[in-house]
């Protein structure tokens, strides 16, 4: 595709890395894939399965609580093992379409298989389960992989950024979609008497049995198929470097011991890794013990969080959309400075509230009477929660849009795949600091507060780091280009 650059008749617009970009449609199929996969990150991960999985299908909280993140543990060390090798073979072989085929069909797979975990480890019960799972989050972040990898070869230099963030928050609008209608079809019916609440949970699902949480699996499984289709018809794939598969997971090693042994040479590209790697671990923490500080401080159930994950979703599509702005506006790496502080500031303020605290300061529950009838967010320590809760999760989104801008505009062309794989290493090497930070720092002080309150020590450290991380392309290192 040809395109006029305003100003400069004649010209051609390139790709981030000098080729031919995609077109319009093809820029946007890029930016539709996130809106098919990231529902799994908020119906699976964090509002519906999750919680279903530790309270019910284990039985014990406390218990599924552990079950969960050594799950996430076991996954991360695949990911951090097999990661930057994917990344470095796409890279010999040119094509990404076809890796993302193959791990949309195997997270299809596990995510529909998540139906037959019932209550009381039974169906395919924990262990089953836990495997589903672990399979699950490999292929979605395997797939990452590939699709990251893809943005500077599809979008010229300035809408890097922009496309970045609008994959984002197609994501979040995705995933606010879903829950919209999770909320409407199987949370709602039986407890509020709306006109356009259903009696009973659609499809005839039994909520005594809690099919209406597994059936969030089947969900984004047919969700993700479904949407994959754009990128997968309409978003060109790099050409065949004509390597066959032997070849290219031969010479997919041999680089990826290279790149991991000539970090030096990519110093700059090593240090920001390095710094997502803690700032990245605080995101996560922030994301996974929201709920679980609001659930024990406010007490929150399973409608009330599920509401919540709802608004959350709203503001978390415009940080996707805020991220490209701040990125255009600032550059990425102030863009990231920004966003991470952002996310440090709301989280203080959100640990600053109890039912019996408002931003530190005591507020007198016992006399206060309820906002409203509804059965959720009734008090104003829960409103002001959910307030500064809805910053950070606007923050946190722009610094996801970033951070992936970021690499795209630091890394190598020659090696944008391979250092992806490194990207995704980088945010899951370490997956168990933060929740590791959190229940030490927990169980230390006794103090939920303090806990959660602990991520700050993550965030701060990234951003530290990140003051000495510079904007600029690095070049293929000599011995690289001798290969």
């Amino acid at each position: 595709m040809r395109v006029q650059v305003p100003g400069e008749a004649g010209a051609q617009l390139l790709s981030a890395v000098g080729s031919e970009p995609a077109d319009a449609r093809g820029q946007i199929s890029w930016a539709t894939f996130e809106w098919a996969r990231n529902p799994y990150v908020i119906l699976i991960t964090i509002y519906i399965f999750a919680p279903y999985f530790s309270t019910h299908v284990v039985g014990d909280p406390v218990r599924g609580q552990a079950i969960w993140g050594n799950i996430n543990a076991i996954g991360g060390f695949v990911i951090a093992l097999l990661g930057p090798l994917l990344g470095a073979i796409a890279d010999s072989g040119g094509r990404r379409k076809p890796w993302i085929v193959s791990f949309v069909v195997i997270m299809a797979f596990a995510t529909f298989s998540m139906w037959f975990a019932l209550p009381m480890d039974g169906g395919i019960g924990i262990l089953g389960a836990a495997l589903v799972v672990i399979i699950a989050n490999v292929a979605f972040e395997f797939s990452a992989v590939f699709h990251n990898s893809m943005l500077p070869y599809v979008a010229p230099h300035k809408k890097v950024a922009g496309l970045s963030g609008l994959g984002l928050a197609l994501g979040n609008l995705g995933s606010l979609l879903i829950l919209i209608f999770m909320l409407i079809a199987f949370m709602l019916p039986g407890v509020v008497d709306w006109s356009f609440v259903p009696s009973v949970a659609m499809f005839g699902l039994d909520v005594s049995a809690y099919e209406n949480s597994r059936i969030s699996g089947p969900i984004v499984a047919v969700w993700m198929v479904l949407f994959s289709l754009p990128l997968i018809l309409f978003t060109p794939d790099s050409a065949p470097s004509g390597a066959n598969a032997k070849d290219a997971v031969r010479n997919g090693l041999r680089s990826v011991v290279r790149t991991v042994k000539g970090l030096k040479h990519y110093r700059n590209v090593a240090l920001y890794l390095f710094a997502r790697m803690f700032y990245n671990d605080g995101k996560t923490a922030v994301l996974i013990f929201g709920g679980v500080y609001a659930a024990g401080v406010f007490q929150w159930g399973p409608l009330t969080l599920t509401i919540y994950g709802v608004v959350l979703s709203v503001f978390a599509v415009a940080g996707g959309l805020f991220g490209g702005w701040l990125d255009n506006t600032f550059g990425s790496r102030n863009a990231i400075l920004i966003s991470i502080g952002g996310t440090s500031l709301g989280l203080l303020l959100a640990v600053s509230m109890t039912p019996n605290e408002i931003f530190f300061v005591p507020y007198d529950a016992a006399s206060a009477e309820p906002i409203w009838s509804l059965p959720f967010f009734a008090t104003i320590p829960e409103i002001a929660y959910v307030s500064v809760v809805i910053l950070i999760a606007i923050f946190i989104t722009a610094a996801y849009a970033n951070s992936r801008t970021m690499l795209a505009r630091i890394a190598p062309p020659e090696k944008m795949s391979e250092f992806f794989g490194l990207y995704a290493l980088s945010g899951t090497a370490t997956a168990f600091l933060g929740p590791l930070l959190v229940g030490v720092a927990t169980a230390l002080s006794e103090s939920q507060r303090v806990g959660f309150g602990s991520v700050l020590i993550l965030l701060v450290g990234g951003m530290a780091l990140m003051l000495f991380v510079k904007e600029e392309r690095a070049a293929l290192a000599a011995e690289d280009r001798r290969d």
